[in-house]
């Protein structure tokens, strides 16, 4: 189950977005090359990543925001860029450019200081936008939790794209942090389940205050929790596995 798109759209130009979204990748090319000397990309993380036991023990706090900028792969850039470009543009529409700049941040180191506190003494380098971007949609969760949401549902030989509201597709992505925090070592490396959560809980109460500025539940009650204006609509291509009617 894999979120390709949202029905909502903007209000207006998304410029803070595809301004991290461009860092992002501009600075992934930047030190991509190191890929190919194990050692001088292990030696850049640990300058620049944010590593637990060095923010706990010597307070290299200037970690938590220069690891929002690096990614581990390809694929890892590339899955959080698209979570960023669908649920990214909404709640800068709603905040405004600034404000919006100022949240994501804060949502990123916030969610380094879960992991920090999760596993204060591993050593494992922690890289990633996903803790800011996890952020986001916790904010995205609480402003329009009945947006349609496009997701990829691969069953074994099953493909299809299916909408739901965002409320379970949130819910659920939220519900597989939590679990996997839960039976996870944080000083062995892996995905960093923690920080997703904590930057998940942090956007959501940093959204509170525009969420009682627009309204509160009469927010709500307005929109019935979808986009306060008509929602996007997309084709949707049929199944090609073929019906079997039922006999006798």
């Amino acid at each position: 189950m894999f979120p390709i798109r949202d029905h909502n759209p903007s209000g207006r130009t998304p410029y803070v977005t595809y301004a991290l979204m461009a860092i992002n990748i501009l600075v992934f090319l930047a030190y991509w090359p190191l890929s190919s000397d194990p050692a001088a990309l292990n030696e850049f993380f640990y300058q620049w990543a944010m590593v637990p036991v060095l923010v706990s023990m010597e307070g290299t706090y200037h970690s938590l925001l220069t690891s929002m900028f690096l990614h581990g792969g390809w694929m890892h850039l590339a899955g959080n860029m698209l979570f960023l470009w669908i649920f990214g543009d909404n709640m800068e529409d709603k905040m405004g450019h600034l404000w919006y700049l100022s949240f994501y941040l804060a949502t990123g180191i916030g969610a380094g200081l879960t992991h920090v506190i999760a596993g204060p003494y591993s050593l494992v380098p922690t890289v990633g936008a996903s803790g800011a971007i996890a952020g986001v949609m916790g904010g995205y969760l609480l402003l329009f939790p009945k947006a349609k949401v496009d997701i990829l549902l691969i069953l074994i030989i099953f493909v299809r794209i299916i909408p739901i509201p965002a409320w379970i597709m949130l819910g659920v992505w939220f519900g597989m942090q939590v679990l996997g925090g839960v039976g996870a070592d944080p000083t062995t490396g892996g995905v960093a389940y923690w920080a997703h959560a904590g930057g998940f809980i942090v956007g959501l109460i940093l959204t509170v205050p525009l969420f009682i500025r627009l309204g509160g539940t009469g927010f709500w009650e307005d929109t019935d929790g979808h986009p306060p204006h008509p929602e996007a609509t997309y084709p949707y291509a049929q199944s090609r596995i073929p019906n079997i009617k039922r006999r006798g």
